[in-house]
């Protein structure tokens, strides 16, 4: 480091200070030595500054002088701009201290950025614990945490640097739901007495299994509830849900319980200045309740007293820039942290919900088998032995008389959801000679078909958009294409041809619908992309279960599962007629939602994960990269381990292949480049050992980044895509 940057000490910090996941000072007996400069402030002249960068081995606090020009607008959690080895950097001061242990003179903070204090120490806290956990940088996850400035509204709300809360909006008083109104949590085993808890100002940890997910008793009417008795309580929420479908939902549902000053909605795709603007909200207190995706995990409420996080085993609840975090996770660390309730909601039960009321850690919130009877709708299996009987054809059709039939009385009575695997029209095509998969003859990638056409439809690259009219397969020279998926644009086509006069109405890809009306209508909906109807769908058919049950990942029968749940909560109850009919052959998946025990199927999954040692009954840490770079990482990372007497189970390096990733509004084809000479090592973490092994992981890493000797490689950890 140059004798110039404002760095300490590069060896092992001797404590920590007050925000956790931060070295601190090891030495307090004496003075630091000013260099000759500006004056100092008289008091506290010692700034503690977490640079912004992504670089390992900065990954730590500097330490600067104050200016006396700079004293009053120095406060911990400000923006600022530091030099450092002749850069101007951003940062956040973290806190003021009276000396400094650097061994050699301090250069002057440059710049105070913004006077307003947008990191808090809880949130500084929280970032660092969810660095360590995840081997990241605390700069990532700030980036996170904290979103861009915006200086116009800094100075309409706090042209001082002192938020007033009053300038967002009025203090009017709030209220419950009326005397007398049921609640939607009464139906549900320890639901009230979740809510009568967190009512009383205590902490109380659930996982709810929710039956519902339409109409004026669903799963948002739930979430509502319990944010409002932790309001009476005096404290403050953070709900994060997947996506921003969901996120309406809910925050409708709250705006009907408590005023609208006091929910702040948190989410990037509102753009930077209503995003900013909510965090000032909940910054200065005149907000209570913080709704959003994944970055609202970190958002600043004061006196936190409940976590939620809706339908966790959703994908779109992990950030997707290092270091990865999953947004169930942070708010676990969090509720740790600030002593708050924790809420685990979903239609089914992810297995990390099940480790945690397995343990006692959680309290399972389901309803009683007489209520799942008579709110859920009737679900029918076409694979099974009676149908089959019936219907020999039906384990080879797309669509089985049963499911034909169901549709068809279904349109009677209101709208019939049809779930579909994947979105487009022909999104894989094969030969119709050897069935090998449709190569691209420019880039080898996968040919499919967009959409219908006047003529014979021409297959086109989903990697490079290259056309194939004269294709020619490579492994029997056949030249007719069939079909390998159909996708739901085709789909829809097919159902229009089959119910004449009946509107067909689609939800995949770009084209994403939050609700439909209760029209008699089919709706061809993606895995994850279905509408709402606010009455409930009269029917649904499930297809194409077997392709999502086919996919080579470890968590293919979790997910799958997961959304046959999600699909089935929008469908009328069995007492007035709701059906859902399922096309998939498989006894543990499909007997879980015939039987609607989501609880069973996480417990069986999670005691053969036990058995076999894989996440989550164990942490997964995966290292991506070149052959040499991935070896020498691992045999760095190993030695640290065996000096602490940690052994673990290592796989790999295995080359790497990267196959479409995800369905549905979650699909994503691996490009070109995607294919080459990459190997992935993993290394199979016990909980007992996770910080041990964490902490190695992060020295190796800042160790590598500093000398540069290596080409980097990417540090995962708990993937869900690994495995």
């Amino acid at each position: 480091m140059s004798p110039h940057s404002a760095g300490r000490n590069s060896g092992e910090p001797q404590q920590l200070s007050l925000l956790q996941g931060f070295p601190a000072s090891a030495a307090q007996a004496s003075k630091t030595a000013q260099a000759s400069g500006p004056a100092l402030a008289a008091h506290l002249p010692v700034a503690r500054v977490l640079i912004e960068s992504s670089l390992p081995h900065l990954d730590r606090p500097f330490d600067y002088s104050v200016p006396a020009t700079l004293d009053a607008a120095a406060r911990p959690g400000v923006r600022l701009k530091v030099k450092f080895n002749g850069q101007e950097l951003p940062g956040y001061l973290l806190e003021r201290t009276d000396v400094s242990d650097a061994g050699h003179p301090l250069v002057p903070l440059h710049k105070v950025v913004s006077s307003v204090p947008v990191l808090t120490p809880a949130v500084a806290d929280l970032a660092g614990r969810v660095a360590a956990r995840y081997a990241g940088t605390v700069s990532d996850v700030l980036r996170v945490a904290v979103p861009p400035r915006m200086a116009r509204l800094e100075k309409e709300f706090a042209p001082d640097g002192l938020l007033d809360p009053g300038l967002f909006g009025s203090d009017s008083a709030w209220a419950l739901p009326r005397p007398g109104t049921a609640s939607a949590w009464a139906a549900y085993r320890n639901g009230p007495a979740f809510l009568s808890h967190l009512g009383a100002g205590e902490c109380p940890r659930a996982v709810l299994t929710a039956l519902q997910g339409y109409g004026p008793g669903g799963w948002p009417r739930m979430v509502a509830e319990a944010v409002a008795a932790v309001r009476l309580s005096g404290r403050g929420a953070v709900v994060v849900v997947p996506d921003y479908r969901d996120l309406d939902r809910v925050e409708s549902a709250l705006l009907e319980l408590l005023p609208p000053d006091d929910v702040a909605r948190l989410t990037a795709d509102d753009g930077p200045t209503p995003r900013y603007r909510s965090f000032l909200r909940l910054l200065s207190g005149a907000a209570g309740v913080a709704v959003g995706t994944r970055s609202a995990a970190y958002a600043p409420v004061r006196n936190l007293g409940l976590v939620v996080c809706w339908d966790d085993g959703d994908d779109l609840h992990i950030e997707q820039r290092s270091p990865y975090a999953h947004s169930r996770e942070v708010l676990l660390l969090r509720a740790g942290l600030e002593g708050a309730g924790c809420l685990l909601a979903a239609h089914s039960r992810s297995t990390e919900a099940e480790r945690l009321v397995g343990s006692g850690w959680a309290r399972p919130v389901e309803a009683e088998r007489s209520v799942v009877r008579r709110t859920v709708a009737r679900v029918l299996n076409t694979a099974d032995s009676f149908e089959l009987e019936r219907d020999p054809l039906a384990r080879i059709a797309r669509l089985p008389g049963a499911a034909w039939r169901a549709a068809k009385e279904g349109l009677e009575r209101g709208p019939v959801l049809v779930q579909v695997a994947r979105a487009g029209y022909a999104p894989s095509l094969v030969c119709e000679s050897c069935r090998e998969p449709a190569r691209c003859p420019v880039c080898s990638g996968p040919l499919a078909i967009a959409g219908p056409s006047a003529g014979t439809p021409v297959p086109q690259c989903r990697w490079c958009s290259a056309q194939a009219p004269a294709w020619r397969c490579g492994t029997c020279n056949g030249v007719r294409l069939r079909r390998g998926a159909t996708g739901a644009l085709r789909t829809a086509e097919e159902l229009g041809r089959a119910f004449p006069g009946k509107p067909v109405i689609t939800s995949s890809g770009d084209q994403v619908k939050a609700t439909v009306p209760d029209a008699k209508a089919l709706v061809v909906a993606t895995v994850g992309a279905e509408p709402v109807a606010p009455g409930g769908y009269a029917a649904a058919l499930l297809l194409d279960g077997d392709s999502l049950l086919r996919r080579e990942n470890l968590r293919a029968g979790e997910d799958a599962v997961r959304r046959w749940f999600n699909a089935a909560a929008l469908v009328r109850p069995a007492p007035e007629g709701g059906l859902v009919v399922i096309t998939a052959d498989d006894a543990a998946g499909v007997g879980a939602l015939l039987r609607w025990d989501p609880a069973g199927y996480a417990g069986r999954e999670l005691a053969l994960r036990q058995e076999l040692q894989l996440p989550p009954a164990v942490r997964v840490a995966s290292i991506t990269g070149g052959r040499t770079a991935v070896g020498h990482f691992t045999e760095a990372v190993q030695q640290r381990l065996a000096a602490q007497g940690t052994v673990l189970r290592v796989a790999g390096p295995a080359p790497l292949v990267l196959a479409a990733a995800g369905t549905g509004r979650n699909a994503r084809t691996p490009g070109p480049r995607e294919y080459g000479d990459e190997v992935r090592t993993l290394l199979f973490v016990p909980y007992a050992q996770a910080a041990g092994v964490t902490a190695a992981l992060r020295a190796v890493k800042a160790a590598a980044a500093a000398k540069r000797s290596d080409y980097p490689v990417q540090l995962r950890l708990d993937g869900v895509d690994v495995l």
